[in-house]
This record gives structure tokens, C-alpha cells and sequence, in this order.
């Protein structure tokens, strides 16, 4: 089992940017692609970004451009950097784990590990 670790989140005003990290801990070997999901009140989980093992990334439409995804395989850390925030960007962001090749439109089904989450909130 992975625990995966959230920080970064708070409050930025439209056009403000934010960089979220997620620590992963334990046996990664069979969680190696990490990504990055949002939720709202009363919505679905939302993929954002995921990155695989070696260096492949992918992002949702609404963020492509403003949001970038690395890695630190030597930290077991992903980064996602949020640019140009806008008040739809506003959610609980969560970072999960899970095999190479998971990402599937964003879909969360696939990813074996979850955070807890951190809040981004950007205000207009």
C-alpha cells in the first residue's frame, strides 16, 4: 500500500498561480504513475494530470496549457504547478497512485492509492 501526502493548497486570486506536492511513501513498485484529481461539492472526481513512470504526461482539456505535471522519482514526489488559476480551478485536489497506463480520460477508476487532499481556492 501506498500513503501519498498532500501540500501546497490555499487561496490565490484569478490568474494567481499555486504549486501542489504529494509525498508518496511505502511499496510504489506496482503504483508507479501518480496523478492529480479534483472534486467540488455534489460533482464527479475529476482527472487533472497524470505522469507515468517514465516521463509520459497527460492532462484534462481545461488544463492543458496552464497546469504542468512532473516528478521526482529520487523523492517519490509529483508536483503539479497551476498557472492562470481561474474560479473553476477551485476544488479539493487529490493526488493518487497507480500502474503505468491507468490514466484513461480522467477517469479515477484504475488508481489503487488516494490522499487525502488539499484545498485550492481562487477567487475572482
Amino acid at each position: 500500500q501506498v500513503k501519498l501526502v498532500e501540500s501546497g493548497g490555499g487561496s490565490v486570486e484569478t490568474g494567481g498561480s499555486l504549486q501542489l506536492s504529494c509525498v508518496a511513501s511505502g511499496d510504489t513498485s506496482d503504483a508507479p504513475s501518480m496523478a492529480w484529481f479534483r472534486h467540488t461539492p455534489g460533482h464527479q472526481r475529476e482527472g487533472v494530470a497524470a505522469v507515468d513512470s517514465d516521463g509520459t504526461t497527460y492532462y484534462a482539456d481545461s488544463v492543458k496549457g496552464r497546469f504542468t505535471i512532473s516528478k521526482d522519482n529520487a523523492k517519490n514526489t509529483v508536483y503539479l504547478q497551476m498557472n492562470s488559476l481561474e474560479p473553476d480551478d477551485t476544488a479539493i485536489y487529490v493526488c493518487a497512485a497507480g500502474p503505468d497506463g491507468t490514466w484513461y480520460y480522467g477517469l479515477p477508476s484504475g488508481f489503487t492509492d488516494w490522499g487525502q487532499g488539499t484545498q485550492v481556492t481562487v477567487s475572482s
